[in-house]
């Protein structure tokens, strides 16, 4: 894969909080609540609802963000592509935890069951 350094500094630097409201936005156009989103991301990370709260008041970037978290052990379990990249194959593994993110996010718009998203059985 071409070197992504910049790309990957560029992710590590930005804040949840940023990019949360567009996660909000792309599921509730396609019918999903916020609350199957935050349901996405406890299970991607651990984070209950209060503690996602804070993380967001408090601007965090994605390095600390997963960084606190408690990936879930299926996350290996992601795969396909996101923004022209196979997530399986992410080599940083801060990008591709956010690429998880964003792969769950996909999921969850395109209306994709949850038991389907959270890689239930």
């Amino acid at each position: 894969m071409k070197d992504t350094s910049h790309h990957d500094e560029r992710i590590a630097k930005m804040t949840v909080a940023s990019v949360y409201p567009h996660y909000v936005t792309k599921v509730e156009k396609k019918g999903r609540t916020k609350e199957e989103l935050n349901q996405v991301i406890e299970w991607l990370t651990g984070f209950d609802n209060s503690t996602l709260e804070v993380l967001l008041e408090d601007q965090v970037t994605f390095e600390t963000f997963f960084k606190k978290a408690k990936l879930n052990p299926n996350a290996k379990l992601i795969t396909g592509v996101i923004c022209g990249y196979r997530v399986e194959e992410i080599e940083n593994q801060l990008t591709q935890q956010v690429r998880y993110l964003d792969k769950l996010v996909d999921e969850l718009a395109k209306g994709r069951k949850m038991e389907k998203i959270l890689r239930v059985g």
